[in-house]
């Protein structure tokens, strides 16, 4: 049994050996060839084997021609793996690096893309927490970040889809605040809730709680017994929205 085990060892020594002279060194690796295993890694959706090879390469070989790219394909590698704090982190690096780097506006938006997911946690995931009642600091960087894309590169192919995601940030964010406004008013605090939804119609004046935010205003100043001010918000609610129907919660 001992003869077989020793055999066994020396067997898988010497394969050790022959996938290592095949492979070959990796620290004696040449940066085109860390490059290039990098490049195979993220074809076939092996992020975790890229990131390893694209921080290698710079490791290995800080000033090479290939450094620079490397350093913008480890930013799509680390936001694939769900790494969006390395993936900010490296972002930031490459722009205050490359400043006039002609993929850069694909660097913001790798970015904002990072910032738009940070806030999904596997907890939350798990609870089926609405997006909307989450942090919303990811999503005021992310829409921050989309909103410099489409400032700096008004002509970048990634604009479109960052005006989009714009407008469900500006959303989601208009929600957040309705929330904030409906906590307030469940915990008996209406001049709070105005304050709050007085902030949603003057940041998030198009957005889908708009009318939400009006019930929960003319309620809260009727709570306050300041009948002119809840007749005005009722009335500019029943206005422009005659089939409301509120779902909010104040009490």
């Amino acid at each position: 049994m001992l003869k077989l085990n020793t055999l066994l060892f020396g067997l898988a020594l010497l394969l050790l050996s022959a996938c290592t002279t095949l492979q070959g060194d990796p620290s004696q690796w040449s940066a085109e060839r860390y490059y290039q295993e990098a490049q195979a890694a993220l074809a076939i959706g092996d992020y975790q084997t890229a990131i390893t090879y694209l921080e290698d390469l710079e490791i290995q070989h800080p000033f090479s021609d290939y450094t620079a790219q490397g350093q913008l394909e480890i930013i799509y590698a680390y936001y694939k793996f769900n790494e969006p704090e390395s993936a900010l982190a490296a972002a930031d690096r490459f722009i205050k690096l490359f400043p006039r780097h002609p993929r850069l506006d694909y660097v913001y938006y790798l970015k904002a893309l990072s910032n738009f997911e940070r806030g999904v946690s596997s907890l939350d995931l798990l609870l089926d927490l609405k997006t909307s009642k989450r942090d919303p600091q990811p999503s005021l960087d992310a829409f921050r970040d989309f909103e410099q894309l489409i400032q700096r590169f008004p002509q970048s192919q990634y604009v479109e889809d960052a005006k989009q995601r714009m407008v469900h940030l500006r959303n989601k964010l208009a929600q957040y605040e309705l929330h904030v406004a409906s906590y307030y008013m469940r915990r008996g605090a209406p001049l709070a809730a105005i304050n709050r939804t007085k902030q949603l119609l003057k940041t998030y004046p198009q957005t889908p709680s708009v009318p939400d935010a009006l019930f929960i205003m003319a309620r809260a100043y009727k709570a306050l017994n300041m009948a002119e001010l809840a007749r005005d918000a009722q009335h500019i609610l029943d206005t422009n929205y005659p089939d409301y129907q509120s779902t909010i919660v104040t009490n």
